[in-house]
């Protein structure tokens, strides 16, 4: 699970400095990862960068993992400390979008070394 765990290090270290073609190494060609703004997902490299550059144009996010659990089906859980705020670096209020701050559960499926689904949980099930 080591090589598992850094590696979705990795990823929220480049996805917290921006560095969209970062993560985007990590994914599979065909990854289906979480929308946490409109719900459902979005598909692909392509649709994994139009949903951050989207989402980047609108708000900062910033997510700390504290920590990881490989669950009995294979995937892994990090629970994060997700933090959003006004691209001034202010706390939102008053936002349309549903992303806010909270601990919540992600959930990374894995293949030959690359992230092929994320999922969102909230924290209360991912306990």
């Amino acid at each position: 699970m080591n090589d598992d765990v850094e590696l979705l290090k990795r990823i929220y270290d480049r996805f917290n400095a921006r560095d969209i073609d970062g993560v985007l190494a990590a994914l599979a060609d065909d990854v289906a990862w979480a929308n946490g703004m409109d719900g459902g997902h979005v598909h692909g490299h392509d649709g994994v960068r139009a949903y951050w550059t989207r989402q980047w144009a609108m708000v900062s996010p910033h997510v700390e993992p504290i920590g990881f659990h490989r669950r009995d089906d294979g995937v892994i859980l990090a629970e994060v400390i997700q933090t959003i705020r006004d691209l001034d670096g202010k706390p939102l209020h008053g936002q349309t979008h549903g992303l806010k701050d909270k601990t919540v559960g992600h959930v990374f499926h894995l293949r030959d070394g690359k992230v092929v689904r994320f999922d969102i949980e909230d924290a209360a099930a991912a306990s």
